[in-house]
């Protein structure tokens, strides 16, 4: 059995693949945020991993909130496992600034508005490049 995206996640633009997680992007210009979604068949819970997938994911987001955090404006960023709508184990990473359209409550279900064609690609190939970049670090490489 290989690895396979739930059709909402499905839906999202890949931007690359880590040791572990694939990382997905969500098209919202209120907010830079990505999704790290481990390449496990039938993982839906952090239990479903092994202690050193767990430790591994841990670096991920690690390196994933260094990211987003070196190349966007933020006041705060969320991190968070919450997959009661989607049943894959998936870590939502995002920058947001007080006074943002949904603050200070939550992102979910909230304000959205899709990039356009050309931002979007030039975001996706910002966060892509300085993944790639910090991907290359070896503390990132454990597993």
């Amino acid at each position: 059995m290989s690895f396979k995206l739930v059709p909402g996640l499905a839906k999202k633009e890949h931007i690359t693949d880590l040791k572990l997680c694939t990382v997905l992007f969500e098209d919202n210009r209120y907010y830079p945020w990505i999704f790290l979604v481990p390449q496990k068949e039938n993982v839906k819970n952090m239990l479903d991993l092994t202690m050193d997938e767990r430790l591994q994911l841990m670096r991920e987001i690690a390196m994933a909130e260094k990211v987003m955090t070196r190349l966007f404006k933020y006041d705060q960023t969320n991190i968070a496992m919450i997959g009661n709508k989607t049943p894959q184990l998936h870590v939502h990473v995002l920058c947001r600034i007080e006074g943002d359209p949904d603050w200070p409550t939550t992102v979910w279900n909230n304000a959205s508005e899709k990039y356009d064609a050309e931002e979007k690609k030039r975001v996706i190939a910002r966060i892509r490049e300085a993944l790639e970049q910090e991907k290359q670090k070896p503390e990132y490489n454990q597993l």
